[in-house]
């Protein structure tokens, strides 16, 4: 069963449902309002009325939207008053960002964690997100983490970070006063996307992220798909070429070794016999050193694998990528995409692939969308 959603959508999804639109599409006329979410008027205002009660819904100045006719209120939130802070936090770093309501950022800060004891890191998150705050409120906290995450706070499991069965969520909310949000990073992405990126206005997608690691995540009829398997890194050993490398696990070919900085910074170097980092061994690569060009073109033909595995399997035309190791796309696309479209039918739904390369700062602001999203079906229950 897809993720912990399977009932009919009740009023406050309704509700939640007007909301999201409104962020997503404002300003925006109630007559267009309605028509996107198939609601008569009286519906509309019966929904809505909560929604303006709480004051996250306003009328904005009067507009003519065809320029004839009666002028009308469109709809819009209200952004004044409402400031969220998403976080990435990853084995070694932490990557904060202070956003408002439409995951628009206004600031962002940085810490190098000292260690990866929970304490400590509790510690150095709180002031994180102070140093973000500037002394003003915060709405609502995101953290998004690389493993797997339980109810939106416990951390089950984070390999990066050695800890097991970790209620983060409860640890920052002592000594912040706010609600704290924790989802795997990779869930919290594809929610990003949905409302505020790529995805926006696609029913259904997948976002796939190279980098540390490889990630998946999907998105069904507007849903964001998150279970107790979500962080597992479910997608990393997917067998991809059979004469590719070996991964840590002794897997040939497979995700993890065909695409992660890591792998790929490893064949570099040990073809050319000095050690490479990951953004060197791309922009020799792009230069031309066949050492490394056939290495990252491997890597290429791999990704684009694997797209269309997710694409054909998943029966979703768009795919999004993403990751601090998404710079492979500009030197190989080319490659990415013949293999793409050479894995995918000639008569199924064309591919849409794009990518994402605003890099760490997606990252955060997917843990910022968490947090928002808790925000609005907050106040959907509300009605």
């Amino acid at each position: 069963m897809y993720g912990s959603t399977g009932a009919a959508p009740s009023i406050g999804d309704s509700s939640m449902g007007l909301a999201r639109a409104v962020l997503m599409h404002g300003p925006i006329s109630r007559s267009d309002l309605g028509r996107r979410l198939g609601l008569c008027p009286a519906s509309l205002t019966r929904l809505s009325k909560p929604l303006f009660d709480s004051g996250l819904l306003v009328e904005v100045s009067d507009t003519l939207i065809s320029g004839v006719g009666r002028p009308t209120k469109p709809l819009d939130v209200r952004l004044e008053g409402r400031r969220y802070v998403g976080v990435k936090l990853t084995g070694d770093s932490a990557f904060g960002v202070l956003t408002d309501l439409r995951v628009n950022e206004l600031s962002s800060a940085h810490r190098r964690l000292d260690g990866t004891d929970v304490a400590g890191v509790v510690r150095q998150l709180r002031s994180l997100v102070l140093e973000l705050a500037n002394g003003a409120p915060i709405t609502a906290l995101g953290v998004t983490v690389g493993g797997q995450v339980i109810g939106s706070r416990v951390v089950a499991r984070a390999p990066f970070l050695a800890w097991r069965d970790v209620d983060l969520a409860s640890a920052l909310e002592a000594g912040l006063g706010v609600p704290v949000l924790v989802e795997n990073d990779v869930v919290g992405l594809a929610a990003a996307e949905q409302w505020f990126g790529a995805g926006r206005g696609t029913a259904s997608f997948a976002v796939l992220t190279i980098g540390v690691g490889v990630g998946y995540g999907l998105v069904v009829d507007d849903r964001v798909i998150s279970t107790r398997d979500s962080g597992l890194g479910l997608g990393g050993h997917v067998p991809l070429d059979a004469n590719g490398p070996l991964c840590g696990s002794g897997h040939r070919g497979c995700s993890d070794a065909m695409l992660t900085q890591g792998s790929i910074r490893a064949q570099v170097s040990d073809t050319l016999g000095r050690a490479v980092e990951y953004d060197e061994a791309l922009a020799l690569a792009a230069a031309g050193v066949p050492a490394a060009l056939s290495v990252v073109q491997a890597s290429g033909r791999a990704l684009g694998r694997l797209v269309a595995l997710i694409a054909n399997i998943a029966m979703v035309d768009t795919v999004v990528l993403s990751g601090e190791g998404i710079g492979l796309w500009k030197v190989v696309a080319d490659e990415i995409v013949a293999a793409a479209h050479g894995d995918r039918d000639a008569e199924a739904t064309p591919l849409q692939i794009t990518v994402d390369d605003s890099g760490t700062s997606s990252w955060a602001r997917g843990a910022a969308a968490v947090a928002i999203q808790h925000t609005l079906t907050r106040f959907a229950v509300a009605d």
